[in-house]
């Protein structure tokens, strides 16, 4: 490795240019504290890797407080019904119109990654693409120091008061921390796909089905993502696209509920299930948000809006120690954090029970509670009050 023999000094490092990264970075540079940010990735892939697309009412909210959400409010679409079917039917669940009446808006998160790293860098921010961190020393000094990597193999040195892990579940900022952890590796496999295609209807659509989950979600009106539980160690990967279709046909109940719009099938990936909750989410001077805070599975929809929250969290902390020497909120952080983190894991740990095929030793009797779930999700008002708040709800 080759050094330039410069040290770069900031407030704030921020490793990761995801929605945690990027909203935290256009915060701290709104509230005038300095910051980098080192991305690993170039611009182009950041801003075109698809991921989840649902955002709840109070992410948009602080992306509106914020002045983050001119894109959004272009190209969001607002959704309040899911449907669920399954061998008794199917069934609507109007979530806009029950519990606190809130609808999720639906704006691919490539889109908003776009939109954050045009603004951070209208704001002057600092954004080093293409830089790899494979080191943070001293974390737990006054003046933590991280050693990072560019593309040409130059060493790089970013010393900071602070640091803002925001770098995923497989970052090095989850790596370096060695706070208490659990883990839940669900035995669950997804493929992951991406349609050219519109979706069949509107809402999202979550087929549960003898032989695995199969799930549409709406992202636009040209762009539809399905998911459709596989073999964890299997082939699937390497499916024919008709064998596809033909799946989630069958899962989904095309025969009795009306075809599927097919088109081409542009992206697939292997989702595995796995959730990590850690506690604290902080070690020394190094601050954990989104991914690199808690794994949580996508059934639920919460990770990016855990992301957001976060970050807003984390820019106010910051923001109170840079600037007023107040570190109250950075001490905090974990103990306002955690609740929010733990409520988003158990609803989602309740969707991964009722979407997929129990299996195991009390697999019948675990199938006749989940056919018991769905029917009151399906005619009990109070079920479904509370079923739409926790949907909604970080």
């Amino acid at each position: 490795m080759r050094a330039d023999g410069s040290t770069h000094t900031t407030a704030v490092l921020i490793l990761g240019a995801g929605p945690a990264g990027l909203v935290l970075g256009n915060l701290l540079r709104a509230a005038d504290v300095e910051c980098v940010i080192l991305e690993r990735r170039s611009r182009a892939h950041i801003e075109q890797r698809a991921r989840a697309g649902f955002l709840a009412p109070e992410s948009v909210a602080v992306l509106r407080e914020h002045g983050l959400d001119a894109g959004l409010r272009a190209g969001g679409q607002t959704h309040g019904i899911c449907e669920f079917r399954s061998a008794a039917g199917r069934f609507e669940l109007n979530y806009a119109e029950l519990g606190r009446g809130e609808p999720h808006t639906v704006y691919p998160q490539q889109n908003l990654v776009t939109d954050l790293v045009a603004e951070f860098l209208r704001r002057g921010g600092d954004l080093r693409f293409e830089l790899t961190a494979e080191q943070i020393h001293d974390r737990f000094g006054d003046r933590p120091l991280v050693q990072a990597r560019d593309a040409e193999g130059r060493e790089h040195r970013f010393a900071a008061r602070y640091i803002g892990g925001c770098d995923g579940a497989r970052g090095l900022a989850r790596r370096t921390v060695t706070v208490a952890r659990t883990v839940n590796e669900y035995d669950i496999t997804w493929l992951a796909l991406l349609a050219q295609a519109p979706p069949t209807t509107s809402t999202v659509v979550y087929g549960v089905h003898p032989d695995g989950f199969a799930g549409q979600m709406p992202r636009s009106a040209e762009i539809t993502r399905y998911y459709l539980q596989c073999a964890p160690h299997g082939d699937a990967l390497n499916w024919e696209e008709p064998r596809i279709w033909a799946e989630l046909a069958r899962r989904l109940g095309a025969d009795r509920h009306g075809p599927l719009r097919e088109g081409a099938i542009i992206e697939r990936s292997l989702v595995h299930l796995r959730s990590e909750i850690l506690d604290p989410l902080q070690e020394g001077k190094l601050f954990l948000a989104g991914d690199a805070a808690t794994s949580i599975s996508p059934s639920a929809a919460k990770g990016a809006n855990l992301a957001v929250l976060g970050a807003r969290a984390l820019a106010e902390a910051f923001t109170r120690a840079v600037r007023h020497y107040d570190h109250t909120a950075l001490d905090r952080y974990s103990a306002d954090l955690l609740p929010r983190i733990l409520r988003a894991q158990q609803f989602s740990n309740s969707m991964i029970e009722l979407l997929h095929p129990p299996t195991g030793p009390a697999a019948a009797f675990r199938r006749d509670l989940q056919r018991a779930q769905l029917h009151s999700l399906a005619t009990s008002r109070s079920h479904r009050d509370f079923f739409a708040e926790s949907y909604v709800d970080i």
